[in-house]
């Protein structure tokens, strides 16, 4: 499976074969049999007789999986750092016994990024220098780069060097490091004693072959995936060396129950059949995430309250004259997470001028809360949150809006704590009315976007782009701009409006989640076409499937030449579209070499000259760095025309276009002022600058030239997308729709790739992806309700 076909960065390196759905290899021939006739059966017996075998086996490891944790059978229940409550069966027996599988099963394995060392103190520049050296010492004394000494140190500790010595397959964690790799690495040390039935390898193998199905975006493996990996990579006993991983707490195994055509595919259609299930595997931090976000999610939506009209004076004569009693899910924003039942939200927020129920009110809230409460700043730095809008201030907020569908996402929004919103660019202008609504019903009201481009295009579609309550997911996370934190840390808001949310994985979804207080009303928004997360798991697409929450699917068209054309890709057709001001242009090119050469003309001279668009605000895409016509190649051919010299600063000259991308999934676009021996001086899109170290120079590529995936969240005066020919493989309809969307005025497309663009449209739809939010979810809102 292509990186690019699920929004994976397409530098991601995976062994051949070893993702998404491994087939079980067929028995190898006997060569002194003699070939049967056409008319015999016995090789189709066979090939069914192996499949049953292999299907009986791993029924029969997952029924052993399943008997960890199990009473009598070594049950590891509990809670790790206290626990985190949960909502799924895990497969390793009590809904919350996934939490604890790698904590009390015996193991000399430190976690990375172990607190083992800091629990002795500080560590000093001088005892961090010292474990570079040690484990250089220990990667060469293997065969391996001394280079990954610092990867290693910030995996393992202090203690990495003796780590690497005593399981030297734990190299396998480590950036760009593959099987072959690390096989070489514990040859070097242990000599004949380093065979393919190493328990250690077996494991760290499980290990690995999780972490590269993360970042294919699955945030699971079912189990007889992972053991056909194994069958691949030469261990023996694979069904041994899941066990042992489970028990280590390398992976976590999960049950799910089978619906719809999954349990179908099964046979399992007799009403009277027990309901078909299969046994997951993943990665704890995955297991942990996609736990935690269900868990927000069912908690916003069972602790928002809709706000009321006003009582008249007969009502609040009746009621003892109180109105302030139900403020609604706005209100919940100031509650501690955890207060006390008995006293009510009203009375705790009104008294929190009192000096010790400040005092209480810290002992709950934290050292934010205690700091608050020390420094008589909660009345300021900590308003109290407006009273929830009742019905009727909805109704005409929504009778205002500029459009029906926006009127339709105002309602939702009013009645539901948990909104999706879907649609294309046109449709962006629906969410910037409910947050011009949310604003005017004096609700705290915020937009986040992906990057700093969309966040300066939504706010200008707000009507105040100067004012506008719009920041970037990172900047909203990080603090650095948005509404600030409550008492409790949670974000100080009522109303939270995140566009591009299919770009969210799960990781970061639950992140997000965790800085909700109760009863927050989130309004998630995006184009489901488009390419998914970079990061694992599919969490808006879950969400729009799982059908636990309102979604609002917007009838606003994308206008004009480029929105007809991509409407049209959307649904698997790829028509021809009238372009009389040549919003849209087709060119075709007989492979890489010539490709680049027409890409190079169209941004230096022909869209410049014929369009008036500079080449500044031209972008070129094409499907991954490498190849023909990948982003080295048409940068390379762009810095030549555009900005030429000698690279005098690791590769670059002051002027040219950077991408900065510090993690997958996200890049930022800049321009290099100038450089010296402290770095690369860079001036971001946003105005904002900073000096990149050359140790964190390897990040950067010149900009000229982006993958889809560096494009997403942005769109560009002009595009133009190429397709070599060597790109056949990285085309799906999902890839096209986004690529083909990136341009706002124009689009040019350099066609190399033959009949493999039109397939992809027609018949290559993105490779799933294998999660467990679903049922996760739907399991916790279960019991939730």
């Amino acid at each position: 499976m292509s990186d690019t076909e699920n929004g994976a960065p397409e530098d991601t390196s995976a062994t051949p074969g070893t993702g998404g759905s491994a087939a079980v290899p067929a028995p190898s021939p006997d060569p002194s049999s003699t070939p049967a006739p056409a008319s015999v059966s016995a090789p189709a017996s066979d090939d069914e007789a192996g499949k049953a075998d292999k299907a009986a086996a791993v029924a029969a490891l997952a029924e052993a999986v399943r008997a960890v944790g199990r009473p009598g059978g070594g049950d590891r229940g509990g809670s790790r750092d206290g626990g985190v409550a949960t909502g799924t069966t895990s497969a390793a027996g009590s809904p919350a016994a996934h939490r604890t599988s790698a904590t009390e099963a015996p193991t000399d394995r430190p976690a990375p990024g172990s607190a083992a060392t800091a629990a002795a103190g500080p560590v000093t520049d001088e005892q961090r220098d010292q474990a570079l050296r040690d484990t250089a010492e220990v990667l060469a004394a293997g065969g391996a780069p001394a280079d990954l000494a610092p990867a290693a140190v910030a995996a393992f500790g202090d203690g990495a060097a003796e780590q690497l010595r005593r399981d030297p397959w734990a190299v396998l964690t480590l950036p760009a490091v593959r099987p072959e790799h690390a096989d070489g690495f514990a040859r070097g040390l242990l000599g004949p004693e380093a065979g393919p039935g190493d328990p250690r390898r077996a494991q760290a193998l499980v290990g690995w072959l999780l972490e590269q199905a993360a970042l294919r975006g699955h945030s699971a493996l079912e189990i007889g995936e992972v053991t056909a990996g194994l069958d691949r990579l030469g261990v023996p006993d694979s069904a041994a060396a899941v066990q042992a991983a489970v028990l280590d707490g390398r992976a976590m195994p999960f049950q799910e129950e089978l619906t719809g055509a999954e349990a179908h595919t099964t046979g399992a259609d007799d009403e009277e059949d027990e309901p078909p299930t299969r046994t997951l595997l993943t990665l704890e931090r995955l297991a942990l995430a996609e736990e935690s976000l269900a868990d927000g999610l069912v908690r916003l939506m069972s602790t928002f309250v809709p706000g009321e009209d006003p009582a008249d004076e007969d009502t609040r004569e009746d009621t003892g004259g109180d109105t302030d009693g139900d403020t609604g899910g706005e209100q919940a924003a100031a509650e501690p997470s955890e207060g006390s039942p008995e006293e009510p939200s009203g009375d705790s927020s009104n008294d929190s001028s009192d000096g010790e129920d400040d005092g209480a009110l810290a002992d709950e809230e934290g050292p934010a809360a205690a700091e608050a409460a020390d420094t008589g700043q909660s009345s300021e730095e900590f308003p109290e949150p407006p009273l929830a809008p009742g019905p009727t201030a909805w109704e005409e907020a929504a009778a205002a809006a500029p459009s029906s569908s926006a009127t339709a996402l105002i309602r939702a929004t009013a009645e539901s704590a948990l909104v999706l919103h879907t649609g294309g660019e046109a449709a962006r202008a629906e969410p910037a009315a409910l947050l011009t609504a949310a604003t005017g019903l004096g609700l705290r009201a915020w937009a986040a976007t992906w990057t700093d481009q969309g966040r300066t295009a939504f706010a200008a579609l707000t009507g105040a782009p100067g004012t506008a309550p719009v920041v970037t997911l990172a900047e909203l996370l990080a603090g650095v701009a948005g509404p600030g934190r409550s008492p409790d840390g949670s974000l100080a808001l009522d109303v939270l409006i995140v566009l591009d949310a299919p770009l969210l994985d799960v990781e970061l979804a639950a992140t997000l989640l965790e800085s909700l207080a109760d009863g927050t009303r989130l309004v998630l928004s995006g184009d489901p076409g488009q390419l998914w997360s970079a990061g694992p798991g599919r969490f808006f697409a879950d969400l729009l499937t799982a059908k636990v929450c309102p979604a609002v699917a917007s009838r606003t068209p994308d206008f004009g030449p480029i929105g007809e054309l991509v409407s049209g890709i959307g649904i698997g057709e790829l028509q021809p579209v009238d372009a009389p001001d040549k919003e849209v242009v087709i060119l075709t090119a007989k492979d890489g070499g010539e490709a680049v050469h027409r890409a190079i003309q169209l941004l230096t001279d022909s869209i410049p000259r014929a369009l008036g668009i500079p080449a500044e605000q031209v972008v070129l895409l094409t499907p991954g760095h490498g190849g023909t016509a990948g982003t080295r190649a048409l940068n390379a051919a762009a810095k030549a025309r555009l900005n030429p010299g000698p690279g005098r600063f690791g590769g670059f000259d002051p002027g040219d276009r950077v991408a900065d991308s510090p993690a997958p999934g996200h890049t930022r676009l800049a321009r290099v002022v100038d450089g010296d021996a402290t770095g690369l001086h860079l001036e971001y899109t946003d105005g904002a600058r900073r000096t990149v170290p050359p140790a964190e120079a390897a990040r950067l590529r010149h900009g000229w030239a982006l993958t889809v995936h560096q494009a997403v969240g942005r769109r560009w005066p002009g595009a133009v997308v190429v397709l070599p020919d060597d790109a056949a493989a990285a085309l799906t309809r999902q890839w096209v729709y986004t690529a083909f969307g990136r341009g706002e005025r124009h689009l040019s497309v350099v066609h190399a790739a033959g009949p493999a663009l039109p397939q992809a449209v027609t018949e290559r739809q993105a490779s799933p992806r294998t999660t467990r939010l679903r049922a996760v979810l739907a399991e916790n809102a279960a019991q939730a309700y």
